[in-house]
């Protein structure tokens, strides 16, 4: 299911695409559509948001604008040249800015997060099991998780 159509895409396309484009066109709206479904979520059809739809198209027409990646192409000497990008370079892709977009779409938020550890091979405690520590500045106790033996 891609999260744009191909009418959309060619509507970004400043050229007629003929048979072999356009189905190369809906390949690159099904590849662009299953990435943003990877970098963000995998949004039902039809409710996804709408710069869902802008950063898939907008993917689409940059690989159809250019195919094989090129950044550099002159015809004297037959000089071509590819940029940085790496591997993505003449496949559908999303830029870095472009998967921090759909990340924030989806709720995925980076940075620090705290997570429960506890010992192999043991369980974790319930919540509220913690002993709770009286603090020197007078304010709500601090929670100290305690072992079997000790409340401390």
């Amino acid at each position: 299911m891609a999260y744009a159509t191909l009418d959309e895409l060619k509507g970004r396309l400043d050229w007629e695409l003929d048979e072999d484009e356009l189905r190369i066109a809906a390949g690159a709206l099904d590849d662009a559509s299953d990435l943003a479904a990877t970098y963000g979520r995998d949004w039902p059809e039809g409710a996804a948001p709408r710069l869902v739809k802008t950063l898939v198209l907008k993917s689409a027409a940059r690989y159809m604008r250019n195919p094989n990646g090129y950044t550099q192409s002159r015809a004297g000497d037959e000089t071509l040249a590819w940029s940085d990008i790496g591997r993505d370079g003449g496949t559908v892709y999303f830029s870095r800015e472009e998967i921090r977009l759909l990340e924030e779409l989806a709720g995925r938020k980076r940075g620090l997060t705290s997570v429960a550890v506890f010992a192999w091979g043991t369980k974790p405690r319930a919540h509220g099991a913690a002993g709770q520590v009286p603090v020197d500045y007078g304010g709500d106790r601090f929670p100290l998780f305690s072992d079997e033996a000790s409340p401390w």
